[in-house]
């Protein structure tokens, strides 16, 4: 019976060891991921000049404007 309770305990500790490493880790990539539907707003602030919104057609990957 004691090996029971002990073994019941020590998954309970790793079982909430693994759930809160498991909510730190999806806490972490959350903080540093853009959501698509901010994606021009972030690029707004970042680059005033930049405005993929108008027509980005006229801009390449580095955001300078490509000459006609």
């Amino acid at each position: 019976m004691e090996q029971s309770n002990r073994n019941k305990k020590i998954f309970v500790v790793v079982f909430v060891a693994f759930v809160a490493l498991f909510a730190y880790i999806s806490y972490d990539m959350s903080s540093r991921t853009t959501a698509p539907w901010n994606k021009p707003k972030q690029l707004k602030r970042a680059l005033p000049g930049a405005t993929p919104d108008s027509d980005s057609l006229k801009l390449d990957s580095l955001l300078k404007e490509v000459e006609e």
